[in-house]
């Protein structure tokens, strides 16, 4: 399509240019006239026959327009749309930290994508993925970020005007680098810093700096989250007993102070501060939950509170957490989320759900800044693209008092993203499989652990009996080929997941077919698995790691693709392993099949038998195995 704009365009052109080839569009003397303006604040598109406008009121509300303009144009020469923007910023977080850390190419895809939608913020959470020049096991062989690649991502989004900003960890969830002996003069627990030692208190400035500069933003997440270990460990040894909320305040004012020397503005995660306030001291959800008035006294109140909440399906949960933050006194912030979290699909069940009634509510409430966080938990198998449609929800949200109806979510994202709502759709069912939870609201990810699980241990096999997974499987990988488009340049996010429905309709049951024949010393089934069944699992394994590590290269960069790889040789080694232990059995070497022996117990109590699904677990090392991975007292 040809377009010719009329009016002050000169911030707009990098950023239209950046679209020009996903829209479609080039700007042309003889192309449709297109009147660009000011606004008061809304965004108001149109088209009459041979004219077109697009009035805005913040750059970002432009490349909205601009999406608007060429989608309803596809369908009618004449329209107008008036659009009131409901959050002051909406975006996601976008885990870096979990091993999938995004190339900068990667990174401006996103972007191009977020801006076509009107989002017009995102959060980078980087534990260590970021440099610190003084401190070289700072993201060391973590594919951290250099400050120019930073640089590079925060001029990309501002041409958008979309505002992109540093969340960080300057308590806890710092494994990743406390694990490195030469520093663990920073240590208190394995994953908190030591608090209160001016070798701390220097580092936190150090990555407070290095993580700011960067970007024009002077907004800075500080993390703080899920510190349970606060003052356990090594600060413990050295200090004594003392309260956590003390500790926590203490070091809160330490980083504040570097922080406001900076002239930033800072956010932090609001589940501690509720945490301590409970009565056991880890209820973050509990709706009798009243902070008391000297703990309320003592929060610093320049800190923006980031409430979060993944999975709640009712308004007045919400509504009721929201009460319990309002008695800290600072500005609230909401962070939902779009579950890829320990799984290779997207959970869109629980995440559209939880989100339509979470943004509604927050509208309501009177909150302005939201965010989607996707989390890479264990290894990141999934990827921030294939949330794509949760986001599109958002979007959608944020320009419309009401919630967003089923047919504008698929007519959005068709545009946005090039791909069809029930072909992003089909990813839930990767997990949303027979004998989930309605909406799969427990969270349950058998398509990672019945990939990873052993086929001799089954730890899984009894969580899944009778459920018929492998029918639900081999339909839904051809339900996902009828539906890719070749033409579609995210259509290759589909490869992966059509790869592993492959192997799961074979791979599911295996377990439980091999133990009843195994039991029944059916010789010729045992065999017959051994030299054909094993075999053509591992095929579409191989097939299924080559797609994984193809798409994984194209966005990610290389570095934590070496634990993937290193997962599926698992898979591998132990199907050839399998095979040589039932062909030993079956030929007399050996007189039984110690594996197979064992009695099938249920994994844990969160299964189907007591309505919470079919089971999740957060870890590959506990699906793989029962047995020792690591076994730490002293790490050295």
């Amino acid at each position: 399509m040809k377009l010719r704009f009329t009016g002050d365009t000169a911030e707009l052109l990098s950023g239209i240019q950046s679209l020009s080839h996903d829209l479609g569009i080039s700007l042309q003397e003889d192309g449709l006239p297109v009147r660009v303006q000011l606004s008061a604040g809304d965004l108001e598109v149109g088209r009459d026959q041979d004219q077109a406008y697009i009035r805005y009121g913040q750059k970002h509300q432009f490349f909205r327009g601009l999406g608007l303009l060429i989608q309803h144009s596809q369908e009618s020469s004449v329209f107008h749309i008036h659009e009131k923007q409901q959050f002051d910023q909406v975006g996601p977080m976008l885990d870096l930290s979990r091993n999938a850390v995004l190339t900068v190419d990667g990174f401006k895809s996103m972007l191009n994508k977020m801006a076509l939608m009107g989002l017009n913020t995102v959060m980078l959470y980087m534990e260590d993925t970021y440099e610190i020049g003084n401190e070289p096991y700072f993201g060391y062989m973590r594919g951290q970020y250099t400050e120019a690649e930073l640089r590079e991502i925060d001029d990309y989004a501002d041409q958008f005007g979309i505002e992109a900003f540093p969340s960080i960890q300057t308590l806890a969830h710092l494994e990743e680098f406390l694990k490195w002996e030469p520093i663990k003069h920073y240590r208190d627990t394995k994953g908190a810093l030591l608090v209160g030692s001016e070798a701390t208190n220097l580092l936190i400035d150090n990555m407070i700096e290095a993580a700011s500069a960067p970007f024009r933003s002077r907004k800075i997440h500080i993390g703080m989250d899920e510190a349970e270990e606060l003052g356990r460990g090594k600060y413990l040894d050295l200090n004594g007993y003392e309260s956590r909320f003390d500790i926590m305040v203490s070091h809160l004012g330490q980083v504040l102070a570097a922080v406001r020397r900076r002239g930033l503005k800072p956010m932090m995660w609001s589940d501690m501060f509720l945490k301590l306030a409970s009565g056991n001291g880890d209820e973050y959800y509990d709706k009798d939950i009243s902070i008391p008035e000297d703990m309320a006294h003592r929060i610093p109140k320049d800190v923006d509170m980031v409430y979060w909440d993944y999975t709640h399906m009712e308004p007045e949960d919400y509504e009721k957490v929201i009460a319990n933050h309002r008695p800290l006194g600072c500005n609230l912030v909401f962070a939902g989320a779009v579950w890829i979290f320990n799984t290779f699909g997207v959970n869109y069940g629980l995440s559209l759900n939880a989100s339509d009634v979470a943004l509604q509510v927050c509208k309501q409430e009177g909150i302005r800044e939201v965010y989607a966080t996707m989390w890479g938990d264990d290894g990141n198998e999934g990827n921030p693209f294939a949330a794509l449609l949760g986001l599109q929800l958002y979007a959608e949200h944020a320009y419309s008092e009401q919630k967003p109806t089923q047919d504008q979510l698929a007519e959005r994202v068709k545009f946005c993203t090039g791909i069809d709502m029930e072909t992003f759709l089909q990813l839930k069912d990767l997990d949303e499989v027979p004998g989930s939870e309605p909406n799969n609201s427990k969270q349950s990810n058998p398509s990672k652990f019945l990939l990873y699980q052993d086929v001799l241990l089954g730890l899984f096999d009894k969580q899944i009996e009778g459920l018929e997974l492998n029918s639900h499987y081999a339909d839904l990988e051809q339900r996902i080929h009828s539906r890719r488009n070749p033409e579609a340049a995210l259509d290759y996010l589909f490869e992966m997941p059509e790869k592993l429905a492959a192997v799961l309709k074979q791979k599911s049951e295996f377990g439980i077919a091999l133990k009843r024949a195994y039991d029944a010393k059916d010789a010729g089934t045992l065999r017959a698995m051994a030299v054909n069944g094993l075999p053509a699992i591992a095929e579409t394994v191989r097939e299924l790691r080559a797609a994984h590590r193809t798409q994984w290269l194209r966005m990610f960069k290389p570095f934590g693709w070496e634990v993937i790889d290193i997962r599926y040789g698992g898979v591998l080694t132990r199907l050839d392993t399998a095979a040589v232990r039932i062909t030993d059995y079956v030929e007399g070497r050996i007189p039984r099949i110690e594996e197979l022996e064992q009695e099938r117990l249920v994994y844990s109590t969160a299964n189907r038998f007591n309505h919470k699904g079919v089971g999740w677990c957060s870890y590959y090392y506990r699906m793989a195995s029962p047995n020792v991975f690591y076994h730490v007292l002293n790490p050295f």
